[in-house]
C-alpha cells in the first residue's frame, strides 16, 4: 500500500505543473466560450468543466509543456501568458455568439419588433435571444465539447507556453474576427432588410395612392406576421449557415476568420 502511494504521489507530483498551466489557459477561455462559458451556466458547473477540460487537454500537450522548469519566475510569466492565451481564444469564439445578437438586433429593427424584449440575461430584442439560444443548442448537439477541446489543443500550437501574444498577430485576428462577426450577423439578418425595404415601399406607395386608408393600422399586424413568417423559413438556413463559420473557426481557431 505504500508503495502504491508513494508511486501515485510521484505520478501526480509529476503532472501536477502540466495540469496548473492547462488550467490556466482553460480557465480563461472558460470566461467566454459559448455554451459551456454562458452567464446562465452555474459557476459551480463552469468550474467542473474547465477541471475536466484540463484532464482531457494535459496529455495531448503534456510534450509540449514537460520542458519547462516550474520555477516561480516562470509560474509568475505564465500566468500572464496562459490568461492571455485563453482569453484570446474565447473571444474568438464569443464573436459567433455576439454575430447572433447581431442577427437578432438588426431583424428585429427591421421588421419593427425590436421593442419586444426577451426575459433574462442581456437586454436584448427576443429574435437575438432566439438566435443565441437556437444557436448554442444546435452547436452543443453537434458536439460542441469536443470542438472546444480540439482547438484548446490546436491553441499550444499557435501560441506556445509561455510565450506572450505579437502585437501583431492580435490585431490581425482582432481585425479578421471582428469583421467576420458583422458580417456574418449582417448576413443572417438579410433577409429580413430585404423584406422590410420591400414592405415599406410597398406600403408608401399605397400610403400615397390611397390617403384616406390608415395604412399604420393595417401595416403593422401585417409586418408582425410576416416577421414571423420569414423567422420561421430563414432561422433554419441562417443557423446551418452559422454552425458551418463556428466549425471553420474551431479548425483553425487561431487563423484566418471564416
Amino acid at each position: 500500500m505504500n508503495a502504491l502511494l508513494t508511486l501515485a504521489v510521484d505520478l501526480f507530483g509529476a503532472a501536477a505543473p502540466v495540469a496548473f498551466l492547462v488550467f490556466l489557459r482553460i480557465g480563461a477561455a472558460m470566461a467566454l466560450l459559448p455554451g459551456l462559458g454562458h452567464v446562465a451556466v452555474p459557476v459551480r458547473v463552469r468550474l467542473c468543466l474547465t477541471i475536466a477540460l484540463t484532464a482531457i487537454v494535459a496529455p495531448a500537450v503534456a510534450p509540449a509543456l514537460a520542458p519547462l522548469d516550474p520555477t516561480p519566475g516562470l509560474v509568475i510569466r505564465c500566468l500572464a501568458t496562459e490568461t492571455l492565451a485563453g482569453l484570446s481564444l474565447g473571444l474568438m469564439l464569443r464573436l459567433l455568439v455576439i454575430a447572433l445578437e447581431i442577427a437578432g438586433a438588426i431583424a428585429a429593427q427591421s421588421t419593427s419588433l425590436s421593442q419586444l424584449f426577451g426575459a433574462g440575461g442581456e437586454p436584448m430584442p427576443a429574435m437575438s435571444h432566439l438566435f443565441v439560444f437556437a444557436g448554442l443548442a444546435l452547436a452543443m448537439m453537434s458536439g460542441l465539447h469536443v470542438r472546444i477541446a480540439g482547438a484548446l489543443i490546436l491553441s499550444y500550437d499557435a501560441i506556445p507556453p509561455a510565450v506572450f501574444l505579437p502585437a501583431a498577430a492580435i490585431r490581425d485576428w482582432s481585425v479578421s474576427h471582428i469583421g467576420s462577426a458583422f458580417a456574418l450577423g449582417f448576413s443572417l439578418a438579410a433577409p429580413f432588410v430585404v423584406a422590410g425595404l420591400v414592405y415599406n415601399v410597398a406600403l408608401g406607395a399605397i400610403n400615397r395612392a390611397m390617403p384616406q386608408l390608415m395604412v399604420s393600422f393595417v401595416g403593422a399586424p401585417a409586418m408582425t406576421a410576416g416577421a414571423l413568417l420569414l423567422l420561421l423559413l430563414a432561422a433554419p438556413a441562417g443557423l446551418a449557415i452559422w454552425l458551418a463559420a463556428l466549425g471553420g473557426v474551431l479548425s483553425d481557431p487561431f487563423g484566418a476568420a471564416p
